[in-house]
């Protein structure tokens, strides 16, 4: 799968360009323990998972899939 979502892109790029995206990030807000898009649009990717132990291989894969789905429609 082609990678459109990458580590060092922001959480507001990301979600400005795929809005489809947005599901999925409310998905790792429990896990963060934060709403990630009211919190951390301004960081990257890498950085919030970093920040609040999520896995990265997993988030940009749900992240690259939710985009891509829409993309491919």
């Amino acid at each position: 799968m082609n990678q459109i979502i990458r580590p060092d892109m922001t959480l507001l790029d990301i979600v400005s360009a795929h809005e489809q995206t947005i599901e999925i990030f409310h998905r790792y807000d429990e896990q963060a323990g934060v709403c990630l898009c009211c919190t951390v649009l301004f960081e990257t990717v890498e950085a919030v998972a970093s920040a609040y132990q999520l896995d990265l291989a997993a988030l940009l894969t749900d992240l690259n899939h939710a985009a891509v789905s829409l993309t491919d429609c």
